[in-house]
């Protein structure tokens, strides 16, 4: 029989004692630079994103356009749940020094902050998940877990506490502090590619998009759907949010195994971050995928029956 931990894997970085490392302690310049001592800054940017999404009625639309968003949508998708979460956030797979900053650069290029920011906030989220604690939980209010979260003020500084193994990395620690580089890049790429237009599909509607559709998992996904697994929180399975955000909707399924590369457990669970992890590890990019016990998943006893 399965013992308590591996049905709940240890998080990383969860044997810190708030206690001991207040978060009004730890100095935010090293790990988040100048963005973190100049909040309205990203405030304004990300107000100013969402705003900017109406030049779309000014510049009209192509196929170009749309192949450009659907790319950007898509690969930046990816760096989301292949990258930050998945292997920076729960260490599923291995990969190599150099890929690991594409992952890195990927997932800063949807302009979600850091990695080390958003991998500790992520391991904080499970070790407190819907309870006192959690950076965003439902339980404080749909707003407050799709969105309003972002701008209190208690999540702003990277716990580098909770994300030591990765913060050993130079490189990425320069990639944390600043975050805003990729997007720069990537909206620059954007209007060399598509002009105008290709700016404002490419790069404000794909990354408007993309905040909400991965936003979906904190605010819906504690409450859309049914629960299989016995976890200590409310989340639960969704096949519309796993199809919004490539898997990441077969939440009490991550939730029961933490570790588990592969989120859709079962073969109708489309999980497609997967997919495209084990398509990198036929090529040798990555490697070491973790996946569920199959006894552990099947095990009856570890099942609940509870209504959507």
């Amino acid at each position: 029989m399965a013992t308590p931990a591996e049905v709940f894997p240890p998080q990383l970085g969860t044997d810190v004692d708030e206690s001991v490392q207040p978060i009004s302690a730890r100095p935010a310049v090293d790990a988040d630079g100048v963005w973190a001592q100049q909040r309205w800054i990203s405030r304004t940017l990300y107000w100013g994103i969402h705003a900017a999404c109406v030049l779309v009625f000014v510049v009209g639309v192509s196929t170009g356009d749309l192949v450009l968003l659907a790319a950007t949508f898509w690969a930046r998708l990816f760096g989301i749940t292949g990258g930050y979460h998945r292997y920076f956030s729960h260490k599923t797979y291995k990969t190599s020094r150099v890929f690991q900053f594409v992952l890195a650069w990927l997932g800063a290029s949807s302009v979600q902050k850091g990695p080390l920011w958003w991998a500790a906030n992520h391991r904080l989220h499970h070790r407190k998940s819907d309870q006192p604690g959690d950076p965003h939980s439902p339980n404080d209010g749909f707003w407050y877990s799709h969105t309003g979260w972002i701008f209190d003020g208690r999540w702003d500084v990277t716990r580098v506490d909770l994300i030591e193994d990765f913060n050993q990395y130079p490189e990425l620690r320069w990639l944390n502090r600043w975050h805003i580089v990729p997007p720069v890049v990537l909206a620059l790429l954007c209007l060399w590619i598509g002009g105008w237009s290709g700016g404002v599909w490419g790069f404000l509607v794909s990354t408007t998009l993309l905040w909400h559709s991965t936003y979906t998992i904190n605010s819906l996904a504690h409450r859309m759907g049914r629960r299989r697994y016995p976890t200590h929180d409310d989340s639960r399975n969704s096949l519309l949010l796993a199809l919004l955000t490539w898997g990441e909707g077969w939440h009490n399924n991550h939730h029961f195994f933490q570790g588990s590369t592969r989120q859709g457990f079962f073969w109708w669970e489309i999980d497609i971050t997967y997919y495209v992890l084990r398509s990198l590890q036929a090529v040798g990019l990555v490697w070491d995928m973790r996946e569920p016990p199959q006894a552990l998943i099947n095990d009856p006893k570890r099942r609940i029956q509870a209504a959507s």
